[in-house]
């Protein structure tokens, strides 16, 4: 018990917390880093196949030139599609690899899969196509079905292509050259990849799992033929007789677990790490749950959300959900209001450990819950997390917790190792074999690593890939163009943009900025726009020299393992999922972006003129 004037009075150690913190990270740190996942390339292809495509689809081959190419159909893609036509460009055609527009949305159809921010701030282009959502949380169908919405209203299904793969794209005179699998050729004048980073299936590269027997699949892939039910009606009436067991407690896996236990004779969840879950909230939600009189309501929405993430406190909180809740407690006082408590200005080391010590309160709650909710204290023990709130992507969700107190659900606590491999017919952890008829990858998807990758086709200008352009270190100008590479854009993979939790705001202000960009280019008679090299070894430094960079790779890198820090191998803030991004935080940022617009002559751009 501790007491002053800075912290009050407390009831729990925080040096002993601090301790659990550490031991518990330390147990989890694994050599080998993200080589402890596998893609699913080569002989795991099967993992990747589309289950939602039509496997029969046949077209020519298409050879014609557009305005623009977008290389990417999730909400970057559309976003980008809606925004040029609002910018009056309207030839624009999208690739796609999936059989539909969705992106994320596209891919994940596993029963129970909602979004986990509000859906009205999480949405895209909810005022523009007047559209309410069902649920505070919208479900996948309803996303995809929004995603679809959005390509019919801007007319963008006119000349995508689906189910094509992209395999080169190389800046020939004046033009940008790709080719794809289905055999085209097509030629556009400015090209945008808008590759996200939640499309990519990843598994555990363990021992045994080329020849482990059981049907198995990718939460991303799901296989309804085998579970019954679909992602509209999800009973999975074919798993009444089966063991089933799922791999992963993150995101995915706390929305999986609560449907398969309705259904599995038995579920056995094998966990490495325990998320923080919190109440949801979920309800459904009339048309008057957001005020959509006003104009820009729901940038204001979303810009309002974004102030409490970056340590702010509005006056109003309208989203009102377990984010902004617990970031109510985390940020209950500015450094002006602890000045004037203490009569002083406080010192840095004090604002930091009034942080932790609010942290740690948080993380207490969250840890109070679970023992409030799971019946068995093992159970609840071996699902309470040890690290700090931000560590690990907050989850919150009402069924996951009460799960475990079902008959039929088993967890198996690895200690924080993991599964260690596979026979046969088993899953292994330590010396002991669990035997499943179904085994389902929660695993999560290929998230640190590198753009030139993510795109997953070569790019080159001038006689340079980008890649090579890239090998010491990623350069652009405000994270969506580089030097060298005319009329190549960047939409999300977040290289040098903003660390925002509501990734599709991020999404918005860049398509938004990037439409700009080629329609003031096309309105000034340029046959291309690159920015000018000066230009980009400025923003680079600024975002090398970051202090809040800096400050967020050493509080990660105390973290326990997990894609935010490079499963714990991190060695410095470019290795950070959440590494090389604006230092001043997201709202920051959208502001240099709109302050760049205005001033109306792109600066630090330079053109070609036709």
């Amino acid at each position: 018990m501790s007491h002053d004037a800075l912290v009050g009075q407390l009831d729990f150690d925080p040096d002993a917390l601090k301790r659990r913190y550490d031991a518990e990270r330390d147990k989890r740190i694994r050599p080998e880093g993200q080589g402890q996942y596998v893609g699913t390339g080569g002989k795991f292809a099967a993992y990747g196949r589309d289950p939602w495509a039509d496997p029969d689809f046949r077209r020519e081959p298409i050879r014609d030139h557009t305005t623009v190419i977008v290389a990417g159909g999730g909400f970057g893609g559309l976003l980008m599609g809606a925004r040029l036509r609002d910018a009056g460009v309207t030839d624009v055609r999208i690739i796609e690899i999936g059989g539909d527009f969705g992106g994320t949305w596209y891919w994940n159809r596993y029963p129970g899969a909602m979004c986990d921010l509000e859906a009205h701030i999480y949405l895209p282009l909810l005022e523009e196509l007047d559209y309410a959502p069902r649920h505070r949380y919208s479900y996948a169908p309803e996303i995809l079905e929004h995603s679809q919405r959005i390509g019919k209203a801007y007319g963008l299904y006119d000349k995508a292509l689906f189910q094509t793969t992209i395999t080169g794209a190389d800046r020939r005179e004046d033009r940008w050259l790709l080719t794809t699998d289905r055999g085209d050729e097509l030629t556009a004048d400015h090209l945008v990849l808008a590759c996200g980073r939640q499309s990519l299936p990843k598994l555990p590269n363990l021992p045994g799992i080329d020849r482990f027997a059981p049907h198995t699949f990718h939460s991303s892939r799901w296989d309804y033929a085998y579970t019954g039910g679909d992602a509209a009606q999800p009973d999975l009436t074919k798993l009444r007789d089966k063991r089933v067991g799922i791999i992963g407690t993150g995101a995915t896996a706390i929305q999986i677990v609560p449907e398969v236990a309705k259904w599995a004779k038995e579920l056995v969840v094998f966990q490495r790490t325990p998320s923080t879950v919190g109440v949801r909230g979920q309800c459904e939600t009339p048309a008057d749950w957001a005020d959509t009189s006003r104009p820009g309501w729901q940038k204001a929405r979303r810009e309002n959300f974004q102030s409490y993430l970056h340590g702010l406190r509005p006056e109003d909180d309208p989203v009102g959900d377990g984010w902004t809740a617990t970031l109510d407690v985390l940020i209950p006082e500015t450094a002006d209001d602890l000045a004037r408590r203490l009569g002083r200005t406080p010192t840095a080391a004090e604002l930091q450990r009034f942080a932790e010590i609010n942290d740690y309160r948080v993380m207490n709650g969250f840890r109070d819950r679970i023992h409030e909710l799971v019946t068995d204290p093992a159970t609840a023990d071996a699902l309470t997390p040890w690290y700090r709130w931000w560590c690990k992507r907050p989850c919150f969700h009402d069924d996951y917790l009460p799960a475990f107190n079902r008959d039929n659900v088993r967890l198996v606590d690895t200690a924080g190792q993991g599964v260690s491999g596979f026979t046969e017919t088993a899953v292994r952890v330590g010396t002991d074999e669990y035997e499943v008829d179904c085994l389902i990858f929660a695993t999560g998807f290929e998230a640190a690593i590198p753009y030139t990758r993510l795109a997953g086709f070569d790019i080159t200008a001038r006689g340079v890939a980008l890649s090579e352009h890239w090998r010491d270190q990623v350069r652009t100008l405000h994270g969506v163009a580089t030097d060298g590479f005319p009329n190549l854009f960047f939409v999300g993979g977040n290289v040098q943009t903003a660390m925002a939790v509501n990734a599709v705001h991020l999404l918005d202000e860049l398509a938004e900025h990037v439409a700009y960009v080629i329609a003031r280019s096309r309105e000034q008679g340029l046959v291309s726009v690159e920015p000018e090299p000066s230009a980009v070894d400025d923003y680079v430094a600024e975002i090398v020299g970051s202090a809040r960079n800096e400050a967020t790779y050493a509080f990660l890198a105390e973290c326990t393992p997990g894609y935010y820090n490079g499963e714990g191998n991190a060695r410095s803030g470019e290795d950070l999922f959440s590494g090389a991004r604006y230092g001043d935080g997201a709202l920051a940022y959208y502001d240099l972006l709109a302050r760049w617009r205005a001033e109306g002559s792109m600066p630090g751009m330079t053109g070609t003129p036709r």
